[in-house]
């Protein structure tokens, strides 16, 4: 069964993946349910602390209360003794018989943790590929030119050329987006059909400011950092590893100026280089960066990929795309 949390973590990735020995959710919570330091067992099995679920096991062990014996007890459980915070509405603990999922905050940032058993992760792999994946980069190889690719996610659509039958997708998955001001209420990815990734930067830089002024934020942002005459995405996603703090943009981006104004603009906030943590990846169809911010956020991230990469990794793309989308994997 794996474990994932997705937080200010060491990983590029911002999530943390291990991988416990239990068959199920209720068998990993009753193996831990007696335990004297349920801190101490939490680090220990999960690579680290959890913030708020060592709350169940304490409350347990405080009320003396009964191992649950099956999912619906283990649900009853939670909901009344598992600490949460923001969650208003009663929505943030979600647990099916294969997989729990939590959101809650840490009074800096949203969090979530899952646990997903095999037969989830085996059944679901278009939502669950990329909350499972570890492993940076992400593949580059790509399918065939004429090959398809259909996401079934909801995005948001940018077209700087017709349409055709092929798509660019962005997702950046960032502490704080000026679309929503919580890193885990989730705006989605953006589309930009018609393209591949090596025509996105000419695409971004050809649309003039009244255009432009309707985009989302981080369709904005990209053409911002775009240079003039550059045709090589990638480039773009380097600079972005050079910029500084948790929200980076330039002031003048609200005001959506022409192209060469917002990128010099632009330019003025660069660090000489990036941090030596930083990474970033350019390949003809995928660009992908994990932008280090500092010892506190870690990192963010920001993926481009187009038709050709996502139909050479279909699982892999829409469950990237779901992760853009809603923090629940099953809700996007």
């Amino acid at each position: 069964m794996y474990f994932v949390c997705r937080w200010r973590e060491e990983s590029p990735f911002s999530k943390r993946v291990v991988t416990v020995p239990d068959a199920t959710v209720l068998d990993w919570f009753g193996r831990g349910w007696d335990h004297e330091d349920p801190c101490e067992w939490i680090d220990s099995e999960l690579g680290g602390n959890v913030y708020g679920l060592d709350s169940i096991f304490e409350e347990a062990r405080e009320r003396n209360l009964p191992r649950p014996q099956t999912v619906d007890e283990l649900r009853e459980l939670l909901n009344e003794y598992l600490w949460v915070e923001g969650d208003d509405d009663g929505t943030f603990i979600r647990l099916g018989e294969h997989a729990l999922r939590v959101r809650t905050d840490d009074d800096e940032v949203d969090l979530a943790y899952y646990f997903v058993d095999d037969d989830a992760a085996a059944a679901s792999p278009d939502r669950l590929a990329f909350l499972l994946h570890d492993t940076w980069p992400l593949p580059t190889d790509v399918a065939a030119t004429d090959a398809v690719f259909n996401h079934g996610v909801p995005a948001r659509i940018v077209r700087l050329v017709p349409s055709g039958p092929e798509s660019v997708f962005s997702v950046r998955l960032c502490w704080e987006s000026p679309d929503t001001y919580r890193n885990l209420d989730l705006a989605g990815a953006i589309v930009f059909p018609g393209l591949t990734l090596p025509d996105l930067a000419a695409g971004l830089r050809g649309i003039g400011a009244p255009c432009a002024d309707r985009w989302p934020h981080d369709a904005r942002l990209l053409r911002a950092l775009v240079a003039p005459g550059e045709d090589d995405i990638g480039l773009a996603l380097e600079r972005y590893a050079r910029l500084p703090g948790y929200a980076p943009s330039p002031a003048g981006i609200d005001r959506v100026p022409e192209h060469g104004t917002i990128h010099r603009e632009m330019l003025q906030l660069l660090l000489p280089e990036p941090p030596a943590e930083s990474l970033t990846r350019r390949d003809p169809h995928i660009a992908q960066v994990a932008r280090y911010i500092d010892s506190f956020f870690g990192f963010d991230q920001w993926f481009l990929f187009d038709t050709r990469w996502a139909a050479a990794h279909p699982d892999l793309a829409r469950s990237l795309l779901c992760y853009g989308t809603h923090w629940d994997p099953y809700e996007a």
